[in-house]
């Protein structure tokens, strides 16, 4: 059973940054397709960024620029450093895996998910 724990999460100011980092239970997570997703009260599950086993990475378009997510394979941790953030993006904010090569940022086709983290941004 592949576990995720979020961390990170917090409140900050409108500009500011936050980095979100997912610890995985299973060092076969390097070759997982690995995404972010974020949900706010009253909306759907979100995809935000997800990167492949090579490193390439994907976003959501309100993130480009101002998101990136990277990870650590030595350390079984996928990271989402967040820069510029605005209310917009006050969500809790969920890591997800699955074992494929590279699957869209649909929340369906993960298999694996952590609990969540809550991000909070104030005007």
């Amino acid at each position: 059973q592949v576990q995720l724990v979020e961390s990170g999460g917090g409140s900050v100011q409108a500009g500011g940054s936050l980095r979100l980092s997912c610890t995985v239970s299973t060092y076969t997570f390097r070759w997982y397709y690995m995404a972010w997703f974020r949900q706010a009260p009253g909306k759907e599950r979100e995809g935000v960024a997800g990167i492949a086993a090579d490193g390439t990475a994907s976003y959501t378009d309100s993130v480009k620029g101002r998101f990136t997510i990277s990870k650590d394979n030595a350390k079984n941790t996928l990271y989402l450093q967040m820069n510029s953030l605005n209310p917009e993006d006050t969500a809790m904010y969920y890591c997800a895996s699955t074992p494929a090569t590279w699957v869209p940022l649909t929340a369906s086709k993960y298999n694996y998910w952590g609990q969540g983290t809550q991000v909070t941004v104030s005007s």
